[in-house]
């Protein structure tokens, strides 16, 4: 049996992609060599919206990349083979430049490390700061967002599930709890 509970619909994620962005501009004063990576899946449709707002807010777009974290990952031999051509960062929009990760959900911290040690393989960045709509928790790794959408406290048998228009035909963030308990 399973539960949900609704996080954010779609104005809140809305929302909440317009105030990282202001957060990004302000922290950065500006957007001058600034390049934003969204991490696949959905945080590629999110690093393009939070730039389309920087636009709205700057007037000028920062460039938006995609990265596959599939190879770079601790347990890449237990996952399905990732594309790695699904990668497009240009070294000249690495090296020198503060770097953005975007992602939708940050957990242990597994993925952002598997992130940043890609985005070094591209390129030396002047900085990697990290933006996600929900941090839920539960670090294993000493990782921390710059920019976060929603505080979720969870449970470690509980789940956050994105789902965004661009992917999922919908834009909603819910929690997930399965029924069995703490540790099931």
């Amino acid at each position: 049996m399973k539960n949900q509970a609704l996080l954010l619909d779609a104005d809140a994620i809305r929302r909440a992609l317009m105030r990282i962005a202001h957060e990004i501009v302000e922290r950065n004063h500006g957007v001058a060599n600034m390049t934003l990576v969204g991490i696949r899946r959905r945080g590629v449709p999110l690093a393009h919206r939070i730039a389309a707002n920087i636009g709205t807010i700057e007037g000028e777009v920062p460039p938006v990349g995609v990265l596959d974290i599939g190879l770079y990952r601790d347990d890449w031999e237990q996952r399905p083979f990732s594309n790695v051509d699904a990668t497009s960062l240009a070294p000249n929009r690495i090296n020198g430049q503060v770097v953005v990760l975007v992602d939708d959900v940050l957990f242990t911290g597994r993925t952002i490390r598997a992130a940043m040690d890609a985005v070094s393989d591209f390129g030396r960045p002047k900085a990697i700061q990290l933006a996600v709509l929900i941090d839920r928790g539960h670090r294993e790794l000493p990782i921390r967002a710059d920019y976060v959408g929603k505080n979720v406290p969870t449970a470690r048998a509980e789940r956050v599930y994105v789902k965004v228009q661009e992917v999922d035909g919908m834009d909603q963030a819910y929690l997930e709890r399965d029924g069995k308990g703490e540790d099931a």
